[in-house]
């Protein structure tokens, strides 16, 4: 599955092992490893997050 934020794509696949989250800052951690994601606002990151747990 893919995120796009403010035009760039984050390929994020199952199964997701761990997300830590610090306000805007939000590392996933999959099979293929750790990838930061840095928002603008705590409400993105929320959305994102909201979107994650769906998938």
């Amino acid at each position: 599955m893919s995120y796009t934020y403010k035009g760039e794509i984050y390929s994020i696949n199952s199964p997701i092992k761990s997300i830590s989250v610090n306000k805007q800052n939000v590392v996933v951690t999959d099979q293929k490893g750790s990838q930061l994601i840095q928002f603008a606002s705590v409400n993105e990151s929320k959305a994102f997050l909201a979107w994650a747990y769906q998938a």
